[in-house]
């Protein structure tokens, strides 16, 4: 039932926590009664509540991405790392989709080409690290200066700015946005006069 400890307390049986030795009986009784160990993270749980204890603490879990039942302590660890549906980015685009999806679009968009503003040839994005490697058009320029090879890296400079499609289109997106706003407002306004001069009328 008790254990006797040190400066006048006793170990519960039961619970395992340290009790006031006059008043281990009486303790031991009512614990042993109303309360019980869990048996997953070992914390003592009222018996009414045992159930629910496991189901809000233990219980697997749905995940809210792929609906797969997985354990609650791994959840956070599946939405970040193995769930299908998990948003990742292209290498090639930066466009996020769901992981499912990522081999199959990065197949595609790994083949768009580039200009390579180096040797003037179109490249597979997929190859563009290689290619800046190998590029014959760095190897002009590693050979020593020119007037030619001056004029290409101010060219470069430039390609390396061409090369910035999320720029340009960010550009085209607000000057998208900016021109549609102002014929709303220019809408709103003719139509709003030819209601009241239809009213006058």
């Amino acid at each position: 039932m008790a254990i006797p400890s040190e400066q006048g307390t006793s170990i519960c049986a039961h619970c395992d926590r340290a009790i006031l030795a006059p008043n281990i009986d009486l303790h031991y009784a009512h614990c042993s009664r109303n309360l019980e160990r869990c048996k997953v993270c070992g914390d003592m749980v009222p018996r009414r509540h045992v159930e629910e204890h496991y189901l809000n603490a233990h219980a697997p879990v749905a995940c809210s991405l792929c609906s797969e039942i997985v354990d609650r302590e791994i959840l956070a660890v599946h939405k970040g790392e193995n769930c299908p549906q998990r948003i990742v980015t292209c290498e090639y685009c930066e466009f996020p989709l769901p992981a499912l999806d990522l081999f199959r679009h990065q197949e595609v968009c790994g083949n768009r080409t580039e200009l390579c503003h180096l040797c003037s040839k179109y490249i597979r994005l997929r190859e563009q690290l290689d290619h800046e490697n190998s590029c014959p058009g760095s190897l002009d320029i590693a050979a020593g200066p020119s007037r030619e090879t001056s004029t290409s890296a101010s060219e470069r400079e430039q390609g390396a700015h061409r090369r910035q499609p999320h720029d340009l289109s960010r550009t085209h997106l607000l000057v998208t946005v900016a021109v549609t706003g102002v014929a709303v407002l220019l809408g709103s306004f003719f139509f709003q006069r030819k209601a009241e001069n239809h009213q006058l009328q």
